[in-house]
């Protein structure tokens, strides 16, 4: 007598959607309330301006303030300061965007009450 197999398609039903906010029924970032206010640490990317290199767009880390390059840019900065620290939220930096991001919900929310002021100008390369 052959073996049952398992449904392909168990696993995908097991995953667990996001939360979903009562009142709109759209998913809600978990990670929210550990935004903070913080002051960039620098005025670029970081990483790129230490080996010469440029960028398309900027974003910041709501949790240190470490300031990376957006996935556009070939170094993609910003992404990799997640998979090193597990910090979840990023800020569309430069240009201001007023929207945040979080990695690990995957999850887009409005941050324009909430933007990280400039301490001073930023190179821009486009």
């Amino acid at each position: 007598m052959p073996r049952p197999r398992a449904d392909p398609r168990a696993r995908r039903y097991a995953l667990r959607p996001p939360p979903r906010s009562a009142s709109t029924m759209r998913p809600v970032c978990t990670h929210l309330a550990g935004i903070r206010i913080v002051t960039p640490s620098a005025r670029g990317c970081g990483e790129c301006l230490a080996i010469g290199d440029t960028w398309v767009h900027l974003r910041i880390c709501r949790t240190c303030g470490h300031v990376g390059c957006c996935d556009d840019s070939k170094n993609r900065h910003a992404t990799e300061h997640f998979h090193a620290t597990s910090h979840p939220i990023i800020e569309g930096y430069d240009p201001p965007e007023g929207w945040g991001w979080c990695f690990v919900d995957k999850l887009v929310f409005d941050l324009s009450d909430r933007k990280t002021p400039h301490d001073g100008p930023i190179p821009r390369y486009y």
